[in-house]
């Protein structure tokens, strides 16, 4: 994972050292909106307006933050709408690409070879990570956003005159709710796997695992009385936990070190997670083969001799019992 500094390319892992074995996650720098109107986004921030065919989705298929894009893409009927490529699952020193002989796409909109172009194109000076996912305008040419939780809202209200798609994964009266359960989930599980598996001391990871496993515990426990995290619908806080369930058994148990329990091990989690694999749509945007050949091929501090494994053996398509609970999908707007 390298980064750009001045517009010039740097392979550069994160410094553990710093920040005494932690590792500390930089935040997304490119905020702009797209809503129904062109109107400012959340707390002004500037926006364009959503319009058909004017967008293009990069994303990696391993990666767990691009992969929420990808579901609500599918889920919000925005296939049409908006173009997606994804990269190689290999990011070695030249950071994210898009060989086509490594497994990606290639780039039919710009033609780049490096992820990091889609950045200096954007801003031929750009400094910080160069990361997926990002949402590209075709008609300014540059990057509107690359924030996943931000694109993840985006997707769920900015097309919907353009799809006539109502559902509703944020809805109003459930924010406060999905909103403390993101925090929760988002500090300790969806980052949590890599601030155990990144951190360079004992100590650190040893308090990161614990933490992990204990925020793990209570989304057990939540799901063994509701349906879905915030309750009988599902919304952006599933969505947004699946990513990393997904990923748990095939490459954060082994290679990120997080290894108290698999999530098959949790009745409700395992159960939960059949369910909204098996959701139409969201099993095709899965690809366990890019996951784990990137984190194993890619991770040489943690993985040196990049030997990526067979197992385990996943079959998300068993049958699910969540029917015993009270759900009712998703809600419509209005």
């Amino acid at each position: 994972m390298g980064l750009l500094i001045d517009g010039k390319w740097h392979d550069q892992w994160y410094d553990t050292k710093k920040h005494g074995g932690e590792f500390v996650r930089e935040s997304a720098k490119l905020r702009d909106w797209v809503t129904r109107d062109g109107s400012a986004g959340p707390e002004g921030h500037r926006a364009v307006p959503a319009e058909a065919g004017r967008f293009h989705l990069y994303v990696s298929l391993a990666c767990p933050w691009a992969h929420r894009t990808l579901i609500m893409r599918k889920l919000k009927g925005l296939d049409d709408l908006i173009g997606v490529s994804w990269v190689s699952p290999l990011m070695l020193d030249q950071g994210w690409t898009y060989h086509e002989d490594e497994g990606a796409s290639g780039d039919p909109v710009n033609g780049v070879e490096y992820h990091r172009e889609l950045y200096t194109l954007t801003d031929s000076r750009y400094t910080g990570r160069v990361t997926v996912p990002v949402l590209w305008d075709k008609h300014e040419k540059r990057i509107v956003n690359n924030e996943s939780a931000e694109l993840v809202r985006i997707f769920n209200d900015a097309f919907d005159d353009l799809t006539g798609n109502r559902l509703d994964f944020y809805p109003l009266d459930l924010r406060e709710t999905i909103d403390a359960i993101n925090d929760d989930v988002y500090d300790h599980i969806n980052n949590g796997v890599y601030k155990s598996g990144f951190a360079t001391e004992q100590a650190v990871y040893e308090k990161h695992v614990t933490a992990l496993f204990e925020a793990l515990d209570r989304v057990e426990r939540r799901l063994t009385e509701h349906r879905y995290l915030a309750g009988e619908w599902l919304t952006e806080a599933d969505i947004r936990l699946f990513t990393t369930l997904v990923r748990f058994d095939a490459v954060y148990y082994g290679h990120f070190k997080c290894n108290f329990r698999r999530i098959e091990d949790y009745p409700s989690l395992s159960n939960y997670l059949r369910e909204l694999y098996q959701w139409p749509g969201v099993a095709e945007t899965v690809s366990l083969d890019h996951i784990k050949r990137h984190y194993y091929y890619s991770h040489d501090t943690i993985n040196p001799t990049r030997i990526v494994p067979k197992g385990p053996l996943l079959d998300f398509d068993r049958p699910h019992d969540r029917e015993r609970l009270p759900g009712q999908g998703i809600r419509e707007k209005g």
